[in-house]
């Protein structure tokens, strides 16, 4: 549900770059990924060149990088198609429900995570085709930029699950909040790899 009033600040900034509603729209499809859309669009329409905006959305998307290890066992013992559709829809929702869903069987878990992808994938089509219309529309006043933390809250919430797991987290955000004022949006990836090196020292002092 978070998902839907992200999607009209995805309509808002595509209003607000000056880029026609048809071609914004057109990134979804493509990236299929709503920060990253929304870091590319909003750095063209404030003037930044193609390669500094296409820069600063690689860096924002490059936590799927730390998805893709994760998952990387469970596509093992999958078919090749599966290994090349399987990556356009990992978006970090399909992430937070593969962590929860610890099914090990092959069939089981492709089935699984497409189900989750593709309506992931159908409902953001949807999504922002309607937030192109109602977002501009919105009262600034409604704070709907706040939905995008919203979101990313409430898929932290359902994957903490030991007070390891909760250290890590405030540890990132923290360090996020720290490193906030590097350019292209860098303070995000050097945050995650910290935190990630503090997961990796608790992990080995567990064993």
């Amino acid at each position: 549900m978070p998902a839907i009033p992200f999607s009209f600040v995805f309509g808002l900034v595509v209003a607000n770059s000056g880029i026609a509603p048809l071609l914004g729209w057109s990134s979804t499809p493509i990236m299929f990924g709503g920060a990253a859309q929304v870091t590319l669009l909003t750095l063209l329409g404030q003037g930044a060149s193609v390669a500094a905006a296409t820069t600063a959305a690689l860096v924002v998307t490059a936590r799927h990088l730390l998805y893709s290890v994760t998952l990387a066992p469970r596509f093992q013992n999958q078919p090749r198609w599966f290994r090349w559709v399987g990556p356009y829809l990992l978006i970090d929702q399909v992430f937070a429900l593969t962590l929860i869903n610890r099914d090990q069987d092959p069939k089981v878990f492709r089935a699984y995570y497409l189900a989750s992808g593709f309506t992931f994938w159908l409902l953001w089509m949807m999504a922002t085709g309607v937030g192109l219309f109602v977002g501009p529309a919105l009262p600034v006043e409604w704070g709907l930029k706040f939905s995008a933390p919203v979101m990313f809250i409430g898929i932290l919430a359902v994957s903490v699950s030991s007070w390891e797991k909760v250290l890590v987290a405030g540890i990132s955000a923290g360090l996020t909040v720290l490193f906030a004022g590097l350019p292209n949006k860098m303070g995000l990836l050097v945050a995650s790899l910290m935190a990630i090196c503090v997961a990796l020292i608790l992990e080995l002092r567990k064993r």
